[in-house]
């Protein structure tokens, strides 16, 4: 049962994801460098979709896996902690990527953004079941 909580926390945070960058494609295309078609989409196709879908099975997975072992189990403490992985452990090692190439910091913030309400909502998910 717990790999259908990590997979539907996945899923929230993958959709929620879609939303956030939807919203913030402008300027999120302006800062991030990425290469873009001749009607404005990124180019890539479908891998970095599938890559950010796996990306948040693992995530989502081993919060579950901190969750169990610390006693997280109602959805205020873990909508908190998995906002604190995003906040302090997430953030600042994409503020560092994105530092070192001379990246604008709003990428940071754009990017930091999601892990943080993305990570609370895998939090969150994970203790409704």
């Amino acid at each position: 049962m717990e790999i259908i909580n990590v997979l539907v926390a996945a899923a929230a945070a993958w959709v929620f994801g879609a939303v956030w960058y939807m919203a913030l494609s402008k300027p999120w295309l302006r800062v991030s460098g990425v290469a873009v078609d001749e009607t404005g989409r990124p180019k890539g196709g479908a891998t970095p979709l599938l890559l950010s879908a796996v990306a948040m099975i693992v995530v989502a997975g081993f919060m579950r896996h901190i969750f169990a072992t610390s006693g997280i189990t109602t959805v205020g403490p873990g909508a908190v902690s998995g906002l604190g992985i995003g906040l302090f452990f997430i953030v600042p090692w994409t503020m560092i990527n994105n530092a070192y190439p001379g990246r604008p910091f709003l990428l940071t913030v754009i990017d930091g953004g999601y892990a943080v309400f993305g990570c609370a909502i895998i939090g969150a998910v994970l203790t409704l079941f």
